[in-house]
């Protein structure tokens, strides 16, 4: 007890000294003085278990074959520590379950370890059993909520977690833990609920002030986000803050009205930041930021910035064709579309923008630069019709102002008839329908009003 007691405080050398004398008390042959020696090791932040597998090893000797459960999960627990050390883990976990099937802990530990090995099925099967030997074992319960969570079973998952707290000893931190558990389920104000329970017994706790500023966010109160995040800058020690709180911070400067403080913030942070994956975030923030200014080609600049870099995908040559259309430059623009068709030729809102992009290169319609990929899209876009309403619209109106300016009423009759039919109270196509007359003298071609 004394040499674990030692090991939890950091004092390692205290603590050896005293398993090695404990040990060599024994003999070294006392099995359950050296597997209280490996679980306390198993249990403390000690990163370096090779003296602890000393002990593990010694005891396996003197049990001559036999697998002694308790030991077999405390050495599951401290390959657990090692780089690489997940099949021994769960090999060491399977023994136990072999040596004693009724044991509870070695069920949950080894799917706490399909969890962390993303196999569900696996996971599922083995904590429900550890359930099923002990109702009342409540870190089962935690990591089934956890199984649910990744499988995108977020009501379950609540649930789970429910169960979990009503089990364990609650505290603040259970409270907090299932706060957390909401806010990653995006369940915000039940979030914000547990954040508060908190918050009132524990007013200073940062990582709390932090959920609370998030949370009011992402529930579109932006005042209470911005008193929120004030306080939590107060209380947050400077080697606590993440790039994400500045993420937050930006979005809720600029939420409240003050783009250019969300500005300085993103770019203190991605000054800071040397982390590729954290760095593209802030500049993705940087993108939004800029855009709430109409610095168009700011934005722009910054997204052909990110598309340079290592993880890049065409989830962002799409945000950069956005931003090369919102800053004019719309032949940029047409070229980032044609890189995403090529790459992914099924993909139907890229011929939408691109059409969008060669109409801002032919403003008049009238060398139907936009026509080719309306009808495109149309094509693509009718075999579902509910999913593209608007899209469908917007080609057809463009179609029928193409063929009225031609001077094929017919056409453009069929195509405003197709865009009414989808939008009864489709403004442009009802401007179109009222320039279509057999009467009318020929007349400049027509321009239908901005989309709103």
């Amino acid at each position: 007890a004394e040499g674990r007691a030692l090991l939890l405080q950091g004092n390692t050398a205290g603590a050896e000294a005293k398993f090695d004398a404990a040990a060599k008390a024994g003999k070294m042959k006392d099995v359950r003085i050296l597997t209280l020696i490996a679980q306390a090791y198993a249990e403390s932040d000690a990163k370096n278990v090779d003296k602890a597998l000393t002990y593990v090893q010694a005891a396996e000797t003197a049990s001559k074959g036999k697998d002694n459960p308790a030991l077999m999960v405390a050495r599951g627990d401290l390959y657990l520590k090692r780089d690489n050390g997940g099949g021994e883990a769960m090999s060491s976990y399977d023994r136990a379950i072999a040596a004693n099937p009724n044991d509870v802990e070695a069920y949950y530990k080894r799917g706490a370890l399909n969890v962390r090995s993303r196999n569900g099925g696996e996971a599922l099967t083995n904590l429900q059993k550890a359930i099923a030997l002990d109702p009342n074992y409540a870190p089962a319960y935690k990591e089934l909520a956890e199984v649910y969570f990744i499988s995108g079973q977020y009501d379950k998952a609540a649930s789970g977690f429910q169960d979990y707290i009503s089990r364990a000893e609650r505290s603040t931190n259970t409270d907090a833990e299932y706060a957390a558990f909401l806010f990653q389920g995006k369940k915000y104000p039940e979030a914000l609920e547990q954040v508060n329970k908190v918050l009132a017994v524990e007013p200073n706790n940062f990582t709390m002030n932090r959920l609370k500023a998030y949370s009011l966010y992402e529930t579109k109160d932006y005042a209470g986000a911005a008193a929120a995040m004030d306080q939590f800058m107060k209380v947050a020690p400077a080697d606590k803050l993440l790039p994400q709180d500045y993420s937050y911070q930006s979005k809720i400067l600029v939420q409240t009205g003050k783009p250019d403080e969300a500005m300085a913030v993103l770019q203190k942070a991605i000054d800071g930041t040397t982390d590729p994956a954290q760095k593209r975030d802030l500049l993705s923030d940087k993108v939004v930021v800029l855009t709430a200014q109409k610095n168009y080609k700011g934005a722009a600049q910054v997204q052909r910035q990110i598309t340079s870099m290592p993880g890049s995908d065409l989830t962002d040559q799409f945000r950069l064709g956005l931003a090369n259309s919102r800053a004019g430059m719309y032949t940029q623009a047409d070229s980032v579309y044609n890189i995403i068709s090529t790459a992914k030729p099924d993909y139907v809102p890229a011929y939408q923008y691109r059409a969008q992009a060669n109409a801002g290169l032919d403003p008049d319609g009238t060398k139907g630069l936009a026509k080719p990929y309306y009808d495109k899209y149309i094509e693509l876009a009718s075999a579902s019709p509910d999913k593209y309403k608007s899209g469908l619209v917007e080609s057809y109106d463009y179609l029928a102002l193409y063929n009225l300016n031609k001077g094929d009423k017919a056409m453009a009759t069929s195509y405003v008839e197709k865009a009414l039919a989808i939008d009864p109270s489709d403004e442009r196509a009802q401007t179109i329908k009222k320039n279509i007359s057999p009467a009318a003298p020929r007349r400049a071609p027509v321009k239908a009003p901005a989309r709103k």
